[in-house]
């Protein structure tokens, strides 16, 4: 692992520097808890010597592609998992897409730490244990006391050094630190983040989310139904590759949609996740 890190000693120079400290994770992760297999994404923590922000890779990746090749693709992060904060603060602006659109909100989520004692080594680095129970579950973390950075991934901080390794009890979440490097200046994520490819993130409470949420899950196809007429019988929409000439097979694929969405309900805050109700 030590070879993949910058040198701890040109970190610590470098912190009064305006530059962006980057941190890979890879986060392995059930979108179904009922599953034994583990999904896997690689997701970016950018500190800053103001802001600290949270994403998939995937993200910066096609905002890459898009300014060398002056395309407009865009991508759409399903890990739930986009969040900014200021340096040193537990205050999270969170970031989702939901329907047609992209929506951001506010949320506090201070973590009570216990350090334990217990320390492991890790490629020549002294990791130490310690544990907190966030979003419904319960996580174990490995920091590293050498690396002067209070954070770690999604929104797991405030530990005395970087969080190198960290998941729940259950292991349906796995973070584990793969990748550092310097970007110099501060990183720009203007295009991806705070607005999705062109869609800039509208402001919402978590009362309003949650009210969207639950219309997509009513109608997740409600814009194909809209634009639906039972009296045009040349009219054909396609979903999934398939092609919808009816109401009645537009229900079907509704019910589908339904199901996979239930299934899929395993949010890293699992108290937070949303009670779907079954038709």
């Amino acid at each position: 692992m030590k070879s993949i890190f910058t040198s701890i000693t040109l970190l610590i120079m470098a912190l009064v520097q305006a530059q962006t400290h980057r941190f890979i994770y890879e986060l392995q992760y059930k979108i179904d808890s009922a599953e034994s297999g583990l999904e896997k994404l690689n997701m970016v923590l950018d500190i800053t010597p103001k802001e600290v922000k949270f994403y998939g890779q995937n993200l910066a990746i096609t905002d890459s592609l898009n300014k060398k090749f002056g395309t407009i693709s865009s991508y759409t992060d399903m890990s739930g998992q986009v969040v900014k904060r200021k340096i040193n603060s537990f205050d999270n602006e969170n970031y989702i897409n939901i329907k047609q659109g992209y929506y951001s909100f506010r949320t506090t989520d201070k973590l009570n730490w216990t350090i334990s004692d217990e320390t492991k080594k890790t490629e020549g680095y002294t990791l130490q244990k310690a544990t907190t129970r966030f979003g419904g579950r319960n996580w174990t973390a490995w920091f590293c006391k050498d690396l002067p950075f209070n954070e770690g991934p999604f929104k797991f901080r405030g530990l005395p050094g970087l969080i190198f390794e960290i998941s729940d009890a259950k292991k349906n979440f796995i973070y584990n630190l793969i990748k550092s490097q310097k970007i110099p200046g501060n990183f720009s994520t203007a295009d991806f983040l705070e607005a999705n490819f062109g869609n800039k993130a509208v402001p919402i409470n978590e009362k309003q989310k949650l009210k969207l949420q639950m219309e997509f899950y009513n109608d997740p196809f409600a814009f194909e139904r809209n634009n639906f007429s039972k009296t045009n019988n040349d009219l054909k929409i396609n979903i999934n590759g398939k092609e919808i000439h009816t109401v009645d097979e537009l229900n079907t694929q509704t019910e589908s949609m339904q199901q996979v969405i239930r299934r899929y309900n395993n949010p890293v805050e699992l108290d937070k996740a949303v009670h779907y109700p079954f038709y």
